[in-house]
């Protein structure tokens, strides 16, 4: 049985154990536990601003002109849908249609 002297120094003793123990986190990872709520939404803003201006990029190497022709709108942005997808899949383009 513990008498009253030995009960602290075993506390202390474990909890000295359970520090030593714990792995250290890299300083990054605590810089990415301490941003707001502003910095996380314009993080995101600014990845989804990104991948959309890559989807763009992309139909426009595909033929798609966005300040172009517009008589044929929905069509030149299908077709050029169509050119990107076929790419992705490994597939030879489609024939646009006039």
């Amino acid at each position: 049985m513990l008498n009253l002297r030995t009960a602290p120094l075993v506390v202390i003793a474990l909890s000295v154990a359970a520090l030593v123990t714990l792995p250290a986190t890299p300083a990054h990872a605590q810089d990415a536990g301490a941003s707001t709520p502003k910095q996380v939404k314009k993080a995101q803003r600014k990845e989804a601003r990104a991948k959309k201006n890559a989807e763009l990029g992309e139909l426009e190497k595909n033929g798609y002109n966005p300040g172009g022709e517009q008589n044929d709108y929905p069509q030149n942005l299908q077709n050029a849908q169509a050119k990107v997808n076929a790419k992705k899949a490994g597939q030879p383009a489609p024939a646009s249609t006039p």
